[in-house]
């Protein structure tokens, strides 16, 4: 049975959670595109908060991309899930290839969402982390990594949806972990969503446009 309709209801319900966020010029929400977006812009405009995109993309096992065997961030920052590296025997060459192509389509995203744009200043802010949901979190620890290296003065993940096991490993990891559902057996993040149909470039595009014009800017 479905969690939320869609991430639009999802987003709302992750803005419950995150009221005490609400109207605070330090606030800075990051949304891991693409399924971060439209849930992380309906946080952004219940909250009054600014907005942007941190760019990640999965490293996944050659022949079974779906898994994660990590995770690579727009600072070119790479982090292992040393678990599924092992028991596939990944070799380092491996990796590296694999790295090196989801850098390119890093770079493609950075100059298609971003354009001429700077990149927000995050030093001192209190930087929430939204994605659509956590499975294996490999994409949402690099962001956390790479976020972790600028100085915030604080690093929240929040997610509508998430494996038990990934929210409370989390919660050794960032300062504050919210995950508004953790259902068992958890399948995966879809699994949850009534229509959970992939968020296009053009969506993304269109809802920064949008968060760029929020009261907060």
């Amino acid at each position: 049975m479905a969690l939320f309709k869609d991430r639009i209801d999802a987003g709302k319900k992750l803005a419950k959670e995150l009221s005490k966020y609400a109207n605070r010029s330090d606030v800075l929400i990051l949304a891991l595109p693409r399924g971060g977006v439209p849930v992380a812009f309906e946080v952004a405009k219940e909250l009054n908060v600014r907005m942007d995109v941190f760019i990640v993309r999965k490293l996944g096992v050659p022949g079974n991309e779906e898994l994660a065997m990590g995770a690579i961030s727009s600072d070119n920052i790479r982090v292992l899930n040393e678990d599924v590296v092992r028991s596939f025997q990944i070799p380092e060459r491996v990796i590296n290839m694999v790295s090196e192509n989801e850098l390119k389509e890093l770079e493609r995203r950075e100059r298609a969402y971003r354009g001429d744009r700077p990149k927000p200043e995050i030093s001192g802010s209190t930087v929430i982390l939204i994605d659509d949901g956590l499975a294996t979190g490999a994409t949402m620890r690099a962001a956390a990594a790479a976020i972790k290296t600028k100085n915030p003065a604080k690093i929240v993940v929040a997610v509508p949806t998430g494996a038990r096991d990934t929210c409370e490993l989390f919660g050794r990891e960032v300062d504050e972990v919210i995950c508004v559902a953790t259902p068992e057996p958890f399948y995966g993040v879809g699994a949850w969503y009534g229509n959970f149909s992939q968020t296009t470039d053009e969506e993304v595009c269109e809802l920064l446009d949008k968060a760029r014009a929020l009261p907060a800017r």
